[in-house]
């Protein structure tokens, strides 16, 4: 009788694949069909924030610019940065100063505050950029209207994320730049005690918006630029604004693939 032939043996990489752990993470295999490319990307939390398909133009950098995509990775870039800053900095008016001094001269790997320093710049120009792309190819037209809001709204939260990480060097430059920036919110009307408007806001001769109480001390928690002020904005520039953004950029990108992807050339 002829004897039956051999089965291959299979490689270590071949029996990893076949175990009951790598089938419950990977719930398929290597992707030869269209139909098992689909399914990578469906069954996978990371893939699935992009659509299965994209037309040529997306992928061309001449129309997009890949300013999206930058900042985005500007923004990973700085969050990763900010969590290492947060392990040597102190939010504090004796230390503020001196950590900042001690993360350029003293700390290993210093060059992380230069990093989140010149990657915040980078992220306010390559978000203006991004904008100024989509504006000048008609991407805010139906149906990305109500995306084009939630651009402008992450727009102005990445202003403000830069605005508050202004006064955390605790540097003369930083103290007066918030005592403008503050000034300005104290003038918005309606909600600035010396900005128009706040009179109105009044009940005989109880007045409701006055120093005490407007937009520039809930901004400083307190008069002046103080220690109220740098642990307040310390808080939105590390945790407030971040989660925010978050938020929005997660519904951004889920908007992007609900309207068909990036809008193509007219």
């Amino acid at each position: 009788m002829a004897e039956a032939p051999q089965q291959p043996k299979k490689s270590l990489w071949e029996n990893v694949q076949e175990t009951q752990l790598w089938q419950s993470i990977f719930r398929t295999g290597v992707p030869v069909t269209r139909r098992q490319r689909m399914m990578v990307v469906l069954n996978n939390v990371f893939l699935h924030l992009h659509p299965v398909r994209l037309p040529k133009h997306a992928v061309k950098i001449k129309y997009t610019w890949c300013m999206g995509g930058l900042s985005f990775f500007v923004f990973l870039v700085l969050t990763i940065t900010g969590i290492l800053l947060m392990f040597y900095y102190r939010p504090t008016v004796e230390y503020a100063y001196g950590d900042i001094v001690d993360l350029g001269e003293q700390v290993p790997l210093g060059i992380m505050r230069e990093i989140h320093r010149w990657g915040a710049h980078l992220m306010v120009i390559t978000v203006w950029l991004h904008m100024f792309r989509v504006f000048m190819t008609g991407s805010y037209k139906p149906p990305r209207e109500f995306n084009w809001v939630i651009g402008v709204v992450l727009l102005v939260l990445t202003m403000l994320l830069s605005f508050t990480g202004y006064l955390l060097p605790w540097d003369q430059l930083a103290i007066w730049a918030i005592t403008v920036g503050s000034n300005m919110a104290g003038a918005v009307p309606f909600v600035g005690a010396s900005g128009p408007g706040s009179a109105l806001l009044s009940i005989g001769d109880v007045n409701f918006i006055h120093s005490a109480s407007d937009a520039r001390f809930a901004l400083l928690g307190g008069r002046f630029v103080g220690e109220g002020a740098l642990l307040r904005f310390y808080v939105l520039h590390c945790i407030g604004l971040p989660f925010v953004i978050m938020i929005f950029m997660i519904v951004h990108f889920w908007r992007v693939r609900k309207d068909g992807g990036i809008s193509g050339p007219t």
